[in-house]
């Protein structure tokens, strides 16, 4: 192989490697972004949810049964994790005779709570900064 033959391919290389490493972690972002629909101020939320937020802050009591049960996304809207990383807690909607539509469901990490008011077609990633 010539030198400058060699030099071309090891440039090449350098050059696709330093794309993905430029375009793999926005691709990242941009799933996580996509799986959710942004994220929602916790200022903007429903006064509901604030007391379901104070609920799984203190461990309940809850006021429905199904409240802390394991979600298991098979919509598949929230990032893939493993069975029992995530559970779900009822924002009460006032004036509905059932649960209503609107959850908050938790992730393990530090305020990693996502807020749906269409009953898990699209998610919101709670910002407790604003």
């Amino acid at each position: 192989m010539t030198r400058t033959l060699r030099a071309w391919k090891t440039r090449a290389a350098v050059t696709a490697a330093l794309a993905l490493a430029v375009v793999a972690p926005l691709a990242v972002a941009t799933e996580a972004q996509a799986a959710t629909s942004g994220s929602v101020c916790l200022s903007a939320l429903p006064a509901q949810a604030h007391t379901t937020l104070d609920l799984i802050a203190s461990g309940g009591p809850f006021p429905y049964r199904q409240d802390g049960v394991v979600f298991t996304n098979k919509e598949g809207v929230l990032p893939s994790q493993r069975s029992g990383y995530y559970h779900e807690y009822t924002v009460v909607t006032p004036g509905a005779p059932t649960r209503g539509t609107r959850r908050i469901v938790t992730g393990q990490r530090y305020h990693e709570d996502y807020y749906t008011g269409d009953h898990y077609a699209t998610f919101r990633l709670i910002n407790f900064g604003c």
